[in-house]
């Protein structure tokens, strides 16, 4: 069983898209540990509550210093003893030594086809405001390991949805998560929980 621990920062949408993909069996071979939050009024805690998974905020608010919060956060995650950590809308930079502890264990998703739209400050409603801004007749969403970069880390999965006219960020958002968002990440879970999925000089390879 692949243990694995969701991080989380607000609402929870895609934890609970993790959640129903267990529960009902699309993802297989998969234990879900714990869930941590930054932010002690998360919707996500709730969530996690509802299913009898272990959840805790965790908030560098509560620290004097980055590296006090660091150091404290590695230890919660490290009591999970996790297979697999996901970043399910997660605003907090990972500590550089969690990054190389759990190298290709850490997956995030984000709101576009990598590379467009994405890296510093590229989160959220931004990323659907710079796409419709740009005039980019399809968005997206990308499932990628998690590397010392903002969004370089290896691509496992991506979809495509298409822009329609008079979006705005908050439609064109909702139908990225519909249609893209609370599919791969589930998906990728599943393949990571089953052995398909190799990372081989910054490239990742998925068995059939």
């Amino acid at each position: 069983m692949l243990r694995v621990a969701v991080l989380v920062s607000g609402g929870g949408t895609n934890l609970q898209a993790i959640i129903d993909a267990v529960e009902n069996g699309t993802i297989t071979n998969t234990e879900l540990v714990g869930v941590i939050s930054n932010n002690k009024n998360a919707y996500a805690l709730t969530r996690a509550g509802n299913h009898q998974i272990p959840a805790q905020c965790v908030s560098p608010k509560d620290f004097e210093t980055r590296e006090e919060f660091n150091k404290v956060f590695l230890e919660k995650v490290d009591e999970l003893k996790p297979d697999l950590i996901v970043l399910a809308g997660f605003l907090v930079v990972i500590p550089e030594e969690m990054i190389s502890r759990y190298r290709n264990k850490i997956i995030n998703i984000h709101p576009s086809l990598i590379p467009s739209f994405c890296g510093t400050g590229y989160y959220g409603l931004k990323v659907h405001e710079a796409a419709l801004a740009r005039g980019v007749k399809v968005v997206g969403a990308t499932v990628h390991f998690v590397d010392e970069g903002t969004d370089t880390g290896p691509i496992i999965l991506q979809k495509a949805v298409e822009v329609e006219e008079g979006d705005t960020p908050e439609v064109l958002q909702r139908r990225v998560m519909e249609q893209a968002e609370w599919k791969i990440l589930p998906h990728a879970i599943d393949l990571i929980a089953n052995g398909k999925v190799t990372v081989k000089d910054g490239r990742v390879s998925i068995a059939r």
